[in-house]
């Protein structure tokens, strides 16, 4: 199967995020999930096959089994559904574009960490803190923390890095009401995905939510839980103290760290190994998140 880099929907021109190609449509946006892969907010030269529709299905996916708790933006997955011209493009769009309802994003992104890994775990390390929240002493990489910790950042601009804030920052953004109101459903929503995937044989470490406003009310938008937004880990190989074999992308980040990308600039190509990897890896986090066998390969 070739990758999809980007859509072309004639007479649209698409706002091209790192990963998504976005289409405004008045009060309501198409989403759809290209191929790209970015790592350290720098977009590749090549992407990774499927991987555009296995972000969408999974984000489908824990949309439908938080639906009970948590309004969300989605409308519709099927391109038939889609008002004209792009009801005519399922070749393009099948399995990978969501239509959804316009919100106004909150400047604020959720993240939630249950493990000590990544940034956290070089914080960790120089100053015994998380995001400037301290920790207990002792903590091994990877370790469990003992409860899940929320650590907001701004949202960057393409090409710029996000910086982590305080919660107190995050109130004097968002206002009191729904920093508290993000802050608490970003820890509910990841309690509650976390058992789920845990009982599916996945650890969920760490993850970002991203909220929006439609009529005053916030709701859940934009990629939820999936491979790009978070990290995954084989719970049968996990041993603290050391980096943990993942679901998610973190294998291309580590092969940029091996040849000592400098994290700006152009992305490189990554070689067809490391692509086949990250595929299988993606495929593998749908197939046993959803229970379902993945039915979109040529």
């Amino acid at each position: 199967m070739e990758t999809v880099l980007q859509t072309n929907i004639a007479g649209y021109e698409p706002i091209r995020g790192k990963v998504r190609d976005i289409y405004d449509l008045g009060d309501k946006l198409l989403i759809v999930a290209t191929d790209r892969i970015s790592a350290f907010d720098v977009v590749m030269a090549n992407g990774i096959p499927y991987k555009g529709i296995i972000l969408t299905q999974i984000s489908k996916f824990w949309f439908d089994f938080l639906s009970d708790d948590l309004d969300h933006h989605l409308i519709s997955d099927k391109v038939s559904n889609y008002p004209a011209p792009f009801c005519n493009f399922e070749k393009q769009l099948a399995g990978r574009s969501m239509l959804v309802k316009k919100a106004e994003i909150l400047p604020v992104e959720c993240i939630v960490r249950g493990y000590l890994a990544g940034s956290g775990w070089k914080e960790y390390k120089e100053r015994g803190t998380v995001c400037g929240q301290k920790l207990p002493a002792g903590l091994r990489q990877c370790e469990k923390l003992p409860e899940p910790v929320f650590t907001p950042s701004t949202k960057a601009e393409r090409g710029t890095h996000d910086e982590n804030i305080s919660f107190e920052k995050c109130v004097e953004i968002l206002g009191a009401e729904r920093a508290e109101f993000v802050h608490d459903n970003s820890i509910m929503i990841f309690k509650r995905a976390g058992e789920y995937a845990e009982s599916k044989g996945i650890i969920l470490a760490d993850t970002k939510f991203e909220w929006g406003v439609i009529g005053g009310r916030v709701i859940l938008v934009d990629e939820v839980l999936t491979p790009d937004s978070s990290r995954f880990w084989p719970a049968d190989k996990y041993k603290p103290g050391r980096d943990q074999e993942s679901f998610d992308k973190q294998f291309v980040r580590n092969y940029l760290e091996s040849i000592n990308f400098d994290k700006s600039g152009p992305g490189v190509e990554l070689p067809d190994d490391v692509v086949k990897k990250t595929s299988k890896k993606y495929l593998e986090a749908y197939e046993k998140l959803t229970g379902k066998k993945f039915e979109f390969k040529d």
